[in-house]
């Protein structure tokens, strides 16, 4: 016969574990989220600086070397938008973020992803970020202007939850 030790740390534990799984003895720590609750991406300060609309959907911008990735979903349901357009633009190795040859534009697949290619972003104003604007028209326009946590730092993702316009 075990011989347990019981302690008020183990009473506590085992008690919070009861209250998390509930009647049904499943932790909620499991459970899937609500979908229908998605909240809409806000714009960012400072997101539309230098932005210009319509530039070109590219293969990629400049030289390449660095990716700017991430998703596009509706908020609300969260069901992944394809076909949404997704402008890119940064103070590059290349130009600055006001240059045109330092814009483009992409867009998302089938399962709302987007990705693309351009020159290394490099600190402007002392922080190295880039700019992405939805701007495709269906859903409320988003600019968002993520900082990486590293100049040094060869990716960065940017993910949009959008609301109908």
């Amino acid at each position: 016969m075990s011989n347990i030790h019981v302690n008020r740390r183990r009473f506590i534990a085992a008690g919070s574990a009861v209250i998390a799984t509930g009647a049904t003895g499943i932790s909620s720590a499991f459970l899937p989220a609500h979908a229908k609750d998605l909240a809409a991406t806000p714009s960012m300060r400072g997101g539309s600086n230098n932005y210009q609309p319509g530039a070109p959907i590219v293969e990629r911008i400049g030289a390449g070397g660095f990716w700017m990735s991430g998703t596009v979903r509706r908020a609300g349901d969260g069901a992944p938008l394809a076909g949404q357009r997704i402008q890119i633009w940064a103070h590059t190795t290349e130009g600055y973020e006001s240059d045109p040859q330092s814009h483009g534009a992409t867009l998302t697949d089938a399962n709302g992803n987007f990705r693309l290619e351009m020159p290394q972003i490099v600190p402007a104003f002392g922080q190295a970020h880039g700019h992405l604007a939805y701007d495709s028209g269906d859903f409320e326009t988003v600019f968002l202007r993520p900082l990486m946590s590293s100049s040094k730092d060869t990716s960065l993702e940017a993910h949009f939850v959008l609301k109908p316009a």
